[in-house]
């Protein structure tokens, strides 16, 4: 593996991770069940995932290993931890994956109305696998560019939003107003806001992608710890901002799930140019947080079959110091959601995006549990570490009763309930298969 990444890609790739289908497509759902109300939800969600990334940080600064997520469960907690974490990840990555091309037909679609769904999905995968094969540079500098694409046409959405709010003629559609007008700033109540963080918390799905960076990070001691510090400020700035300008726009309980409630709001203001730029920002977001994906899997794969806990073919590197083999298996079996899409075409996305956020649930929990171990262990030794998580480890377990708040949230929405079900059998599989494979 090289050292391909500087800190200008590391930013990209949290943010770009964090930023997309999310908050561009499944905010609508969030939107429907707390109204306003969701931009605390996104603001709470944003304080606890900070939290589990300082967590994460220090750990990686001390050890910056490729696959190190895994890596850290392992030597801190235990040989199946490690095995169950690696591998649980590489799942949540590929559900993540299958969500984000679920919808790249729903973009196509507003321009190319009978374009097929399933086929979109096909075109992004073959085109983003085929980029991600040569070399780590690549991706890094592919993902720049989309991320910035995105970040910038976010504030450009929140200044034009702002500039409209402040020039729209009295009793038009547009106006703070609708922050409060529509059954007040918490239609649903507390309730509402609680349940929508079910939604919410898969948008906050890959800022974590900066530990898997460290065994390519450039300067990891410098490196990730600005990314960690400087990526979540702007991530809630983005998200909160943005939630309170397009609901300003236009009236909350307005938005369907046609298309990204940023284009559709765009659209109804009146600016068709703005809804065509936008629906090109949101479909790029979901192709940056795919190419996210494939690299982050790939990676885990590798440090996986490095520690001899998946086939030891998948350590092979191309000259290029890519591994190919997990970048194939990855995308491979991510052509699951082409035939979704071709039998459900759009009805899949909500499934994918339960199970996923599922899956990140047991991500986050495992890098809380495993900091705590990894901290018991630098205390017995007596060291201290270059870039110390928050309030551990009284935080730590605040995170870990708000993540289990949300699993919770999840089993009493309808849509998300199969990921209750899903989850308990993929961890009984992992745990089968760590048997088999036989305990180190």
């Amino acid at each position: 593996m090289r050292r391909g990444l500087k800190n200008r890609h590391l930013q990209m790739i949290a943010l770009g991770g964090a930023i997309g289908t999310g908050l561009f497509y499944g905010s609508t759902a969030a939107i429907s069940m707390a109204g306003p109300a969701v931009t605390v939800s996104y603001l709470l969600g944003g304080i606890v995932i900070f939290l589990i990334m300082r967590m994460l940080g220090e750990m990686a600064v001390e050890e910056p290993v490729s696959g190190s997520f895994a890596y850290y469960a392992s030597k801190y907690w235990g040989s199946f931890p490690g095995f169950l974490a690696g591998w649980n990840y590489w799942f949540n990555y590929v559900i993540v994956s299958m969500a984000e091309l679920s919808v790249v037909g729903v973009y196509i679609n507003y321009w190319f109305p009978a374009f097929p769904e399933w086929l979109s999905a096909l075109i992004c995968l073959v085109v983003i696998t085929g980029l991600n094969l040569v070399t780590v540079r690549l991706y890094g500098e592919l993902e720049f560019w989309m991320a910035l694409i995105k970040i910038a046409a976010i504030v450009g959405m929140i200044v034009l939003g702002g500039y409209l709010l402040m020039t729209v003629p009295a009793g038009g559609a547009s106006g703070v107003e609708n922050l409060w007008a529509h059954g007040g700033f918490f239609p649903h109540g507390a309730d509402g806001m609680w349940l929508s963080l079910a939604v919410v918390m898969f948008s906050f799905g890959g800022i974590e992608l900066i530990g898997i960076t460290a065994g390519e990070a450039h300067d990891p001691d410098r490196t990730i710890p600005a990314a960690i510090n400087q990526v979540i400020w702007r991530i809630l700035i983005f998200y909160v901002g943005t939630m309170l300008v397009l609901m300003a726009l236009w009236p909350w309980n307005e938005v369907g799930r046609e298309a990204s409630p940023f284009v559709q709001i765009f659209s109804n203001v009146g600016i068709p140019a703005a809804a065509h730029i936008l629906n090109f920002v949101v479909l790029t977001a979901a192709v940056s947080v795919y190419n996210s994906a494939i690299y982050s899997n790939s990676r885990m794969l590798y440090g996986l079959a490095k520690d001899g806990d998946a086939p030891a073919f998948l350590t092979t590197l191309s000259g290029h110091g890519v591994p190919v083999y997990g970048i194939l298996v990855s995308s491979g079996i991510t052509l699951i959601v082409v035939a979704a899409n071709y039998f459900f075409p759009g009805e899949v996305f909500m499934y994918f995006l339960a199970v996923a956020t599922a899956a990140a649930v047991i991500d986050w929990v495992m890098i809380a549990v495993t900091h705590l171990k990894f901290r018991q262990y630098i205390e017995r030794e007596g060291k201290t570490t270059k870039f110390r998580a928050i309030g551990c480890p009284i935080l730590n377990w605040v995170c870990l009763l708000f993540l289990a708040a949300v699993i919770v949230m999840m089993a009493r929405i309808e849509g998300m309930r199969l990921a209750i079900v899903i989850m308990p059998v993929w961890l009984a599989a992992i745990y089968v298969a760590y048997r088999v494979r036989g305990a180190k």
